[in-house]
């Protein structure tokens, strides 16, 4: 970063942006395979805080690679930014006064405490969507699984990319054995606690 930058400091503050919208700001980090099922549920959830009168904003990761990442690949540098972006996003959001609600594989835990550093550990809830690989590739909703095992597709999560599993996520949603709104009503039961 060059040393002739300063910061900015705006008149209207995040706590006022916040104070009129009526909410507690944070991000909701959604992370596991391609296919556990982190867009089903980030939809879902948004839908639900919406219908509670929550202002929200939802960013997922197809979406952001169409367009404010781009210009990235799927090698470790570029998930490291593209990680490293989406916190950034996700903060400013935050500071608007969102509840913010990431949907994105982010497989390396250094990235993910990362983006916990950059929005800071009191707004963020890291949501580990925990369906088995196996799993995952008997859904393959995009065919992506099918063209990583042809070779279509290089450094893929959980083929030739390590996913690197949250250990001590704030909560663990297994889509396999628990039903989509009862995952919901328990992230929504955890955030009244944490964001009241």
């Amino acid at each position: 970063m060059s040393k002739d930058l300063v910061f900015h400091a705006t008149a209207v503050s995040a706590f006022t942006r916040a104070q009129v919208k009526g909410q507690k700001p944070g991000v909701i980090w959604l992370t596991g395979l391609s296919g556990a099922g982190k867009s089903t549920i980030a939809n879902a959830l948004e839908q639900a805080l919406v219908a509670r009168g929550r202002h929200t904003f939802l960013l997922d990761g197809d979406n952001l690679r169409m367009g404010l990442c781009k210009d990235l690949g799927f090698a470790d540098a570029d998930r490291v930014e593209n990680i490293r972006r989406v916190a950034e996003v996700s903060r400013l959001l935050m500071d608007a006064g969102l509840i913010v609600i990431t949907a994105f594989i982010s497989p390396f835990h250094r990235d993910r405490a990362m983006a916990r550093d950059v929005i800071g550990s009191n707004e963020f809830v890291e949501v580990f969507i925990d369906t088995s690989l196996e799993e995952c590739e008997r859904r393959d909703p995009k065919g992506l699984y099918g063209k990583a095992r042809a070779g279509e597709i290089k450094n893929f999560t959980g083929i030739d990319s390590a996913y690197e599993a949250p250990t001590d996520a704030d909560i663990s949603i297994n889509t396999v054995d628990e039903a989509l709104s009862f995952s919901i009503q328990r992230v929504l039961a955890y955030l009244d606690t944490r964001f009241s």
